[in-house]
């Protein structure tokens, strides 16, 4: 597999796993902290599951343009592992708050996904370090300005179900966590001839 088709088979494999569950019964695959000891696949099918058509479509939108910046940052293996580990990471990390007892959705690993890249990037040289910090330092704004500590769910204009802001922390946590992880065990992927 070359270094752009892995990472783009797993925003692929995101996006087609998020439209093979939307008919499925949500109450079955969310994640719900009461029931992960019995039935721990929740860890991994809650991120497929989403509350109303457009939660769908903005994380598959997400999955787009994720795919898109690592088509672009020629993000590898080592990335598209690093977001693997992250997945299970990021719903785990959700129960640090007691109170989200019901959650669904990609928008945690998607965060998790934005946090590899921007990692990836900063570790380059020259104008791609410098892509990397712009994403990072636009993510820790974002993640700043919805308050995660805050209420577990915000009402958020624009979107038709509320949104966990420490969903988001989680996921970009997790994919610091993954990134460190899986960035010495393999070595640098090629360099972007052409730029990011």
């Amino acid at each position: 597999m070359t270094y752009r088709l892995s990472w783009l088979l797993l925003c692929a494999s995101f996006a087609a796993l998020s439209l093979i569950a939307w008919p499925l019964p949500r109450e079955a695959l969310d994640w719900q902290p009461a029931l992960i000891a019995p039935q721990p696949w929740r860890a991994l099918t809650a991120a497929f599951v989403h509350w109303t058509p457009i939660h769908l479509a903005a994380n598959l939108a997400g999955c787009a343009v994720l795919a898109l910046l690592g088509h672009r940052a020629q993000l590898g293996k080592r990335e598209t592992l690093a977001a693997v580990i992250a997945l299970p990471l990021t719903q785990f990390g959700l129960l640090l708050r007691a109170d989200l007892d019901r959650y669904a959705g990609l928008s945690g690993e998607l965060h998790a996904l934005a946090a590899i890249a921007a990692l990836t990037l900063i570790s380059r040289a020259g104008r791609e370090r410098l892509i990397g910090a712009a994403i990072a330092l636009g993510l820790i704004a974002k993640l700043a300005l919805e308050h995660p500590l805050g209420p577990a769910l915000r009402a958020t204009e624009g979107f038709d179900f509320p949104v966990a802001p420490f969903a988001h922390l989680s996921g970009a946590l997790a994919g610091l966590i993954a990134w460190s992880l899986t960035m010495r065990s393999y070595p640098k992927s090629p360099r972007n001839p052409h730029g990011t």
